[in-house]
C-alpha cells in the first residue's frame, strides 16, 4: 500500500487550533463557516475574501491569536494513512527499495506517497474495490436463481426507457453515484435520456466544476444558446452542448487547434492540473503557435487558451466517469425492471450498516415492497425475496440479526435443509448445532421475531428458553453417545412423526414498547411497528424537517421530532455540562448535539425514550450525513402548548347543559392570551360544527389548561395548532 499524508488545512487547523487555545465549539465552529469552501482555501485568502472573517479577526484579539497561529500552522502535515487504492508492484523486495511504514491499522504502507514512489520508478497502480460490483452480482444471481431470467450486466440495453425514468424522478436511493440529495435535485432538472448525459453529470458534480451545471441543464433543454469559439469545437463539445467537461476534450481541443500530438496533449494536460506554471508558459507559447498556423485569430486562440487553462485544474477524465456511469445504469436497471431482487441485494450489501437498512428499508416501503421480519423458517443467510409474490416481499436475512454470525446460520441452515422446518422453539435447540449456536444467538431469534410464525408469545418462549437449552444440550449429548430413550429404541426412529410441543409457561406478553425495544437491539431498528407510529401525524404538522430531509434545510434554523436514544451528558474542557443523543424518527436517525447554553434550558427535559422536538441547524458532514447542532429540546406536548397560535376546542354535544358552558368560559377566562379559540361542536355520526366565539375567549395554552379543558370535556378535547385549520 501506498502512504498518504493529511495536512493542516484551512477550515482544519483553525479547529484544531481552536480546541487546543480551549475555546468553546460554537465559537470556533462560527469561525470555521466563515471561511469559503473550496479545496485550495487558505487562510490568507479567506481573509481577502470573507468581510465577516476580515471584520472579527480586526475587531476580536481573540480570533486574530487563532488565526494567526492557523496561519504558521497551515499546510503541515497532521496525520499519516494509507492511500484509499494505490499498491505499488516491485521486482524485488520493497525494503531495498523504500522505507516502509506501519499504521495503526497494522497496513505495511511505503514511506514516501504516491509523487514520491512514482519518481524513484516503481510501478503505482490503483485497485479500486467496490461493493457496488458485489451488489450487482448477488441481484443477477438472484433474478437467475428465482425468476428464471439470465442478465448480463455488460450487455443490458442502453435505451431502456424504465431506466432513465428512474433517474429523472430522482428515485437514485441505492444507485452507484448518484444518490445524494444534491444529485436527485439535479437529475430531475436536467432529465437524461442517454448514457452520455449519466456520464456528463457524474463529471460535473464535483467541487470545482458543479459552479458549471446551472448552465449546463439550460442548454440541455434550450434555455441557453450553445456556441462554439471556434467551428472546430463543435464536434469536441457537441456532446456536452458547448462545455468542457473531460480533460479529454483539452487534449482534443489541443491536437485539433493546435497540432499537438497526444503524448503532447497529455503533459499539457497534466500542467494544467497541476499548476506547474514554468511548463504552462511554454505550453502556452507552442499553442498559440499551433493554432496560429491553423489560422486561428490570436485573441481567439488566448481566449481558448484561458477557458482551457481555467477548467483542467478541475477536470475530470472520461473514461473514469463513463465507467461510473455505466455502473450506476447497471443498478438502476436492475431496480426498475427487478426491485426486489434489486432491494434484497442492496440490503445484503449494507447489512452491517443501521442506518443505510433503516433508510432502505423505507425506499422499500415507498417502492411498494414489504421488508418482511426475520424468520427461523424461511430467512436463509442474507436478505431474499419471498417466492410467489406479486408485488415483492423481502425476508430479513439471518446473519444481519445481532449477535449472529456467519457460523451460527450455516448450522441453523444446515438442520433445517437436513429435517424440515422447526417446529417450536424446544425442536430448534435439540436439531441444531448448540456448540455454534449458543444462548446468545438464540435470545437474539426470539428477541427478532424469528420464532413468530411458530408462537408469537415472544415473553413465553425466553421464559422456556434455558429449559428448551438444558434439553436441546442432553438431547446431543445423548446422540453423540449413541444413546436414546428406551422408547424410541423400541417404537423405531420415525423423523416425520410429529411430536407433541412442550408446554410454555403462562406468562404476561411483552407490551408493545417492550416488544419494539427488544427488535431494535437484535436489529437495530423497529420493524414490526414503531413508538413513534401513534404521533405520526403530530409529528408531520409540528416537525418542518425530517432526519432523511435535513440536506434542503440549509443553514437555516429547523424543528425535527423524534425519540430520544442513546442519550451522553458530557462535559466540555472548561466543565461546562452539554449533551449528545440519537434523535430517531420514522426516516432514521442524526447525531444531535447540545452545547452548554442550550443544554441549560433542556436539562431536565432530556432521557432516553422521550418523544421530543429538536430546534436547531443542521450541519453537513462527510458522505452526505449530517448532524443537528441543538438550540432547544423540548418534550413533543409541551412543544406543542409554546408553539401553538390556535385551539380548538372539541365539546361532545350529548351531555352538554348550561353549566358545563359557563364552566368553560371560566376556564378560558383564567387563561387570558393571545390564541383564538373555535369550538368544534360535535354529535357523533351525525354533524360537526365550527363556532367562532367572541374576540373575548383568546388564551395561553398550557398544561393548566390542558388538564382543565379535559377534565371537563375529556381526553383530546383540547386540540392545538401551528396554523389556521390544521389541528393536531
Amino acid at each position: 500500500q501506498i502512504i498518504t499524508f493529511g495536512t493542516m488545512k484551512a477550515k482544519a487547523v483553525v479547529r484544531d487550533v481552536g480546541r487546543v487555545l480551549d475555546l468553546s465549539y460554537a465559537e470556533v465552529d462560527k469561525i470555521a463557516k466563515m471561511i469559503p469552501f473550496d479545496l485550495k482555501m487558505t487562510l490568507a485568502k479567506a481573509l481577502e475574501e470573507s468581510p465577516p472573517l476580515k471584520e472579527a479577526y480586526q475587531k476580536d484579539p481573540k480570533v486574530k491569536e487563532l488565526i494567526d497561529i492557523s496561519r504558521r500552522l497551515e499546510g503541515t502535515t497532521r496525520h499519516a494513512s494509507t492511500h484509499a487504492a494505490g499498491v505499488v508492484i516491485s521486482p524485488q523486495p520493497l525494503t531495498d527499495l523504500v522505507p516502509l511504514f506501519k499504521g495503526t491499522t497494522a497496513d505495511i504502507t511505503t514511506q514516501y506517497d504516491m509523487k514520491g514512489v512514482e519518481r524513484i520508478g516503481l510501478l503505482k497502480m490503483d485497485f479500486l474495490g467496490l461493493r457496488t460490483l458485489t451488489l450487482i452480482d448477488n441481484c443477477v444471481k438472484m433474478v437467475e436463481a428465482q425468476a428464471g431470467v439470465r442478465l448480463e450486466p455488460d450487455r443490458l440495453p442502453l435505451d431502456d426507457q424504465k431506466t432513465y425514468d428512474t433517474f429523472t424522478a430522482g428515485r437514485t436511493s441505492g444507485l452507484f453515484q448518484f444518490e445524494s440529495d444534491g444529485m436527485r435535485d439535479i437529475l430531475k432538472r436536467f432529465k437524461p435520456d442517454r448514457l452520455e448525459h449519466l456520464t456528463a453529470l457524474n463529471a460535473l458534480y464535483r467541487p470545482g466544476p458543479m459552479q458549471m451545471i446551472d448552465d449546463f441543464i439550460r442548454r440541455r433543454h434550450g434555455q441557453t444558446r450553445v456556441t462554439y469559439e471556434h467551428p472546430l469545437l463543435e464536434p469536441i463539445l457537441k456532446e456536452t452542448y458547448g462545455v468542457m467537461v473531460y480533460q479529454e476534450q483539452v487534449m482534443q481541443i489541443a491536437s485539433a487547434l493546435a497540432g499537438f500530438t497526444m503524448g503532447e496533449a497529455d503533459i499539457l494536460r497534466k500542467a494544467m492540473g497541476k499548476k506547474k506554471a514554468d511548463v504552462m508558459a511554454t505550453q502556452k507559447q507552442k499553442f498559440l503557435q499551433g493554432a496560429s498556423a491553423r489560422g486561428v485569430p490570436e485573441k481567439k486562440a488566448i481566449r481558448i487558451w484561458d477557458h482551457m487553462e481555467q477548467f483542467a485544474g478541475y477536470g475530470f477524465n472520461k473514461s473514469h466517469s463513463a465507467a461510473y456511469a455505466w455502473l450506476a445504469y447497471q443498478t438502476a436497471y436492475l431496480k426498475a425492471n427487478h426491485p426486489a431482487y434489486f432491494m434484497a441485494a442492496l440490503l445484503t450489501s449494507e447489512r452491517a450498516n443501521t442506518d443505510k437498512i433503516v433508510q432502505y428499508i423505507g425506499e422499500c416501503r415507498a417502492m411498494g415492497i414489504e421488508v418482511l421480519p426475520p424468520d427461523a423458517n424461511q430467512s436463509t443467510m442474507h436478505f431474499t425475496v419471498v417466492p410467489g409474490q406479486d408485488v415483492g416481499h423481502i425476508r430479513f436475512g439471518l446473519a444481519a440479526i445481532k449477535n449472529v454470525g456467519e457460523g451460527a446460520v450455516e448450522a441453523i441452515l444446515a438442520a433445517r435443509a437436513k429435517d424440515g422446518p422447526f417446529r417450536s422453539l424446544f425442536d430448534f435447540c435439540e436439531r441444531v448445532d448448540l456448540r455454534a449456536v449458543n444462548r446468545r444467538v438464540v435470545e437474539s431469534f426470539i428477541k427478532s421475531g424469528s420464532f413468530d410464525s411458530r408462537e408469537r408469545r415472544r415473553a413465553a418462549l425466553m421464559a422456556a428458553l434455558d429449559r428448551a437449552m438444558e434439553a436441546g444440550q442432553k438431547q446431543q449429548r445423548d446422540r453423540e453417545q449413541g444413546q436414546g430413550s428406551l422408547l424410541g429404541m423400541l417404537a423405531g426412529p420415525d423423523p416425520s412423526a410429529e411430536r407433541a410441543p412442550e408446554r410454555l409457561p403462562e406468562v404476561a406478553d411483552w407490551p408493545e414498547g417492550e416488544r419494539l425495544a427488544y427488535e431494535k437491539e437484535s436489529l437495530g431498528f423497529f420493524i414490526t411497528g414503531h413508538p413513534l407510529e401513534r404521533h405520526r401525524e403530530e409529528l408531520a404538522r409540528w416537525a418542518s424537517a425530517t432526519t432523511g430531509s435535513l440536506a434542503q434545510a440549509g443553514e437555516k434554523e429547523t424543528a425535527v421530532g423524534g425519540i430520544v436514544t442513546q442519550l451522553r451528558l458530557l462535559k466540555t474542557k472548561k466543565g461546562d455540562r452539554m449533551a449528545s443523543f440519537v434523535l430517531e424518527d420514522l426516516e432514521g436517525g442524526v447525531e444531535v448535539l447540545v452545547f452548554p447554553d442550550a443544554f441549560k434550558k433542556a436539562a431536565a427535559r432530556l432521557a432516553d425514550d422521550v418523544v421530543v422536538l429538536v430546534k436547531g441547524r443542521a450541519e453537513a458532514l462527510d458522505e452526505g450525513r449530517y448532524r443537528l447542532l441543538a438550540s432547544d429540546v423540548m418534550p413533543l406536548e409541551e412543544a406543542k402548548l409554546a408553539e401553538a397560535r390556535y385551539v380548538t376546542i372539541r365539546v361532545p354535544l350529548p351531555g352538554w347543559d348550561k353549566a358545563k358552558g359557563e364552566r368553560l368560559r371560566d376556564i378560558l377566562g383564567a387563561h387570558k392570551g393571545e390564541c383564538p379559540v373555535t369550538l368544534e361542536m360535535v354529535r357523533p355520526g351525525s354533524f360537526a360544527v365550527a363556532v367562532a366565539p367572541s374576540a373575548y375567549f383568546r388564551v395561553r395554552p398550557d398544561e393548566v389548561l390542558r388538564l382543565e379543558v379535559e377534565g371537563l370535556l375529556g381526553p383530546g378535547s383540547l386540540i392545538l395548532a401551528r396554523t389556521s385549520g390544521s389541528p393536531s
